[in-house]
């Protein structure tokens, strides 16, 4: 079965606005992701980490990539195909707050 990693994005006030019954269905839904074997996690303080030509780590916190919105956090799911992913993760609190989740399939 495939695997896909999904990034969340999204901020407190898209969360705050949408509906609490809404906001507590994605949270449920995420729970039963996690019971069904998805790894979710929040996201940390980032940091780059670089090695040019093997002469020495550099390591700069912050993110490399930019946004509108923050990263929120990931999860790692299996999923029959990429429109199976994207229905896993359509009821997450990041799509469903005004956010974004991104869905990328892992290759071997």
């Amino acid at each position: 079965m495939p695997t896909f990693i999904t990034i969340g994005y999204g901020d407190q006030a898209g969360y705050d606005r949408t509906d609490p019954t809404v906001r507590d269905r994605a949270h449920a839904h995420d729970k039963q992701l996690a019971k069904d074997g998805a790894r979710i996690g929040r996201a940390g303080q980032s940091v780059q980490a670089r090695n040019p030509e093997g002469r020495g780590v550099q390591r700069e916190y912050g993110t490399f990539m930019s946004s509108e919105l923050p990263v929120a956090g990931f999860m790692l799911i299996e999923a029959n195909n990429l429109d199976h992913a994207i229905e896993l993760v359509a009821d997450t609190p990041c799509a469903i707050a005004y956010g974004v989740v991104e869905v990328w399939q892992l290759k071997d």
